[in-house]
C-alpha cells in the first residue's frame, strides 16, 4: 500500500474521531479537542519539513492556522475582557508565525508555536477541570 492511501485512510479515521468527539463535547471540551487537533497537525507539519514534503507541509499549515482562526472567531470579545485580547493576540501571532514558516520552512518556528499552544492546552484544562470540580 503507498504512503497517499496510508494518510488518506489515516485523515478519514481522524475526521469520524474528531466528529465524534465534537459532538459529545461541552464548549471547554471542544476547546481541548481542537487544541489537541492543532497540536497534532503542528508536529505532522513539522514533520512534512523535516521530510521535504513541501505539499503536504503547506496543507498542514493551512489547517494549523484555519484551528487557529476557528478558535480565535469564537472569542467572547464583549464578555471576556483582557483574557480573550490576550488569547486573541496569541492566536494571531501563532499564524502570523505559520504564515513566516510556510516560506521559510523554519523548524525552529513551529517549535515555538507548539510550545505556545501547548502551555496553552496545560491553562485550558486547568480552567476545565476547576470548572468541572465546582
Amino acid at each position: 500500500m503507498n504512503d497517499f492511501l496510508l494518510e488518506d485512510s489515516y485523515e478519514q479515521y481522524r475526521s469520524v474521531d474528531l466528529e465524534a468527539k465534537a459532538a459529545s463535547a461541552s464548549p471547554y471540551d471542544l476547546v481541548l479537542v481542537l487544541v489537541d487537533g492543532l497540536l497534532d497537525e503542528l508536529a505532522r507539519a513539522r514533520g512534512h519539513i523535516e521530510g521535504r514534503r513541501y505539499q503536504q507541509k503547506g496543507a498542514s499549515l493551512e489547517k494549523c492556522m484555519n484551528i487557529l482562526n476557528g478558535l480565535s472567531s469564537a472569542l467572547d470579545f464583549d464578555n471576556g475582557g483582557e483574557v480573550v485580547a490576550g488569547l486573541a493576540r496569541l492566536y494571531d501571532y501563532c499564524i502570523y508565525r505559520l504564515s513566516d514558516v510556510s516560506v521559510t520552512l523554519s523548524v525552529e518556528g513551529i517549535d515555538e508555536v507548539i510550545a505556545l499552544v501547548g502551555t496553552l492546552r496545560e491553562g485550558w484544562e486547568g480552567v476545565n477541570a476547576a470548572r468541572k470540580a465546582s
